[in-house]
């Protein structure tokens, strides 16, 4: 599967394909995380453009392999600063890793965050996914003071990166 043969579609949360990935994300976190799965709340509102963006990677034959999206946040009581747009359901399905995927899905959410005029990328991991957290890593994130529905599980891991200057 070569990468220029990948398109990035904007489709809403709740679309077929989305549903299916996330059931697959899912699993994963079930496996590595001990039989439990993320349980933050999201509403497909909240990837609504311009206030978030939900996309999917698509392959030569038309099959959805990766997914990412972004929502607003701002200052509440979970630790979110105003300005936020917080990273979610970044996945890639096995075949297609290794690709560049999850780096380019990256790339793209955080282009639409800073033209929507968010100002920090936030996410949450965790110390089960050392790949994401390389990833994360390598794409100019760092350790942030923890925020949202896990931020006080110790596997939970935040990351932040300012989106005010182009990457």
């Amino acid at each position: 599967m070569s990468h220029g043969m990948i398109q990035l579609r904007a489709v809403p949360y709740d679309h077929g394909d989305a549903v299916e990935l996330n059931d697959q994300v899912q699993l994963e976190y079930q496996t590595r995380y001990d039989g439990e799965g993320d349980v933050t709340y999201l509403d497909p509102a909240m990837f609504l453009p311009p206030r978030g963006l939900y996309l999917l990677a698509y392959d030569a034959e038309g099959a959805a392999v990766a997914s990412g999206g972004w929502r607003t946040q701002d200052r509440n009581d979970e630790g979110y600063s105003d300005g936020d747009a917080e990273l979610k359901r970044m996945y890639v399905v096995p075949r297609a890793r290794g690709l560049g995927l999850a780096r380019r899905t990256l790339a793209a959410l955080e282009d639409d965050a800073r033209a929507a005029g968010r100002t920090r990328m936030v996410l949450e991991t965790g110390d089960q996914q050392p790949e994401a957290i390389a990833l994360y890593l390598s794409a100019g994130y760092t350790a942030a003071p923890k925020f949202g529905h896990y931020r006080f599980h110790a596997s939970s891991r935040c990351m932040a990166k300012p989106l005010n200057t182009p990457s």
